[in-house]
């Protein structure tokens, strides 16, 4: 018997082993775990008769309120369609909460699984070897990049932030195309803010669903009368683009020399390291990306056209 032939039989040896999930009548095995959340599981899952691979996410639900945000990154799967999104493939919902007693519900959905795994992985493999992406390569991603968060915060009628946006949420196809994932942060862009107590609850949220290396700097002292927008998702943008030329994010820098990253992002404290093999053009669209103050941030339409002149003029088309 051939290798080929041994490993089939000891991989459907191992699957019949595994949990099998049925999901809306299609039949699946549980492989293995890939990834654990403060409010979810992740799971690499194998389709029973065609043997296509899938990720599953569980969320579980303590509470109706608990259920209603898990089936509202559902329902962003369904309005946000873009090729440079994750797809939904199917969700079910298991032991579904009554209004007046708070039994634990699960949320399970259904995802393509990306061999290739996140962005976070590669850059992580590319810093062991100080292998920087090249120019043309950085500016290709970060404009797929900006296209999948255009298709956020165009939606109508409101438009929508990802507000959790960093490269461990960025997933890449097998043709190296970035597609973005983890929607349950996703909330309407536009906030308005009036009182102390909405406040904190908004900076509660933000502490608990996006990255602090990657959150934009309002979002850490929000004050009792504001308007928070999309643009706190362009600041995100800065720290992903600066990751894909440095590798990681430069506020995952100042934790790694146990500096205190609150201070560093209120004060747009921002160190472009000194050997950087990138143009200037890249350092001044980073730094055109991580301004303190939201309102002299740019719209991502903008940083679309910003990106592309960019592009162009490394190409000496223009």
């Amino acid at each position: 018997m051939n290798s080929l032939g041994l490993n089939l039989i000891l991989r459907m040896g191992c699957i019949c082993t595994k949990e099998r999930i049925v999901i809306n009548g299609r039949s699946f095995y549980v492989r293995e775990r890939l990834g654990q959340g403060g409010f979810s599981v992740v799971e690499l899952i194998e389709d029973s008769k065609t043997h296509e691979e899938f990720a599953l996410k569980r969320i579980i639900c303590h509470s109706p309120e608990d259920q209603r945000i898990a089936l509202s990154e559902v329902e962003v799967h369904r309005i946000v369609q873009h090729p440079n999104v994750l797809e939904l493939v199917d969700y079910d919902l298991r032991g579904k909460t009554d209004p007046l007693n708070d039994t634990t519900s699960q949320v399970l959905i259904v995802l393509p699984y990306f061999h290739k795994g996140t962005l976070a992985g590669e850059l992580e493999r590319r810093e062991k070897q100080k292998r920087y992406l090249e120019e043309k390569e950085v500016l290709r991603l970060f404009q797929s990049i900006c296209d999948a968060v255009a298709a956020f915060h165009n939606n109508q009628p409101h438009a929508l932030a990802h507000r959790d946006l960093k490269t461990a949420n960025i997933l890449l196809s097998d043709s190296y195309a970035p597609v973005l994932m983890d929607l349950g942060s996703v909330a309407r862009a536009r906030v308005e803010v009036t009182n102390s107590v909405d406040a904190r609850k908004l900076e509660e949220i933000a502490a608990e669903r996006s990255s602090m290396p990657y959150r934009a700097p309002e979002l850490f002292n929000i004050p009792s009368q504001t308007m928070i927008d999309e643009r706190t998702d362009i600041w995100s943008l800065g720290c992903v683009l600066f990751a894909l030329c440095f590798f990681k994010s430069p506020y995952d820098i100042v934790y790694e020399r146990g500096d205190s990253v609150n201070l560093a992002v209120v004060s747009g404290r921002l160190d472009i390291p000194p050997d950087s093999p990138f143009s200037e053009g890249i350092h001044d669209m980073i730094r055109y990306l991580l301004v303190v103050e939201p309102k002299e941030r740019p719209f991502i339409q903008d940083v679309m056209l910003r990106a592309k002149q960019l592009e162009a003029k490394a190409q000496g088309c223009v």
